[in-house]
């Protein structure tokens, strides 16, 4: 299941939330209810914001070969930082 972060408008803290890519949550009452998570003092329909964030996706190969890919450019970057 993918992981979103979330934020609540009323204590702007952050919340990671594990839910389906169909799902969109929009209030406190929501994301404490997929998270088991006790409301405490915020109101159940305080607004909460999904986090724009990159995606996380790491291939299998890039963790067994820790070197850099060749460059693209064909101009051998030092270090990798051609900025291609």
């Amino acid at each position: 299941m993918p992981t979103y972060d979330y934020r609540c408008t009323a204590t702007g803290e952050c919340y990671e939330v594990h839910h389906s890519i169909k799902e969109k949550l929009s209030t406190w009452g929501e994301l404490c209810q997929i998270t088991g998570r006790d409301a405490g003092d915020i109101a159940l329909d305080s607004p909460v914001e999904r986090l724009a964030t990159g995606g996380q996706v790491v291939s299998r190969s890039a963790l067994n070969n820790p070197d850099l890919p060749p460059c693209t450019s064909g101009n051998g970057c030092p270090r990798g930082g051609c900025g291609v």
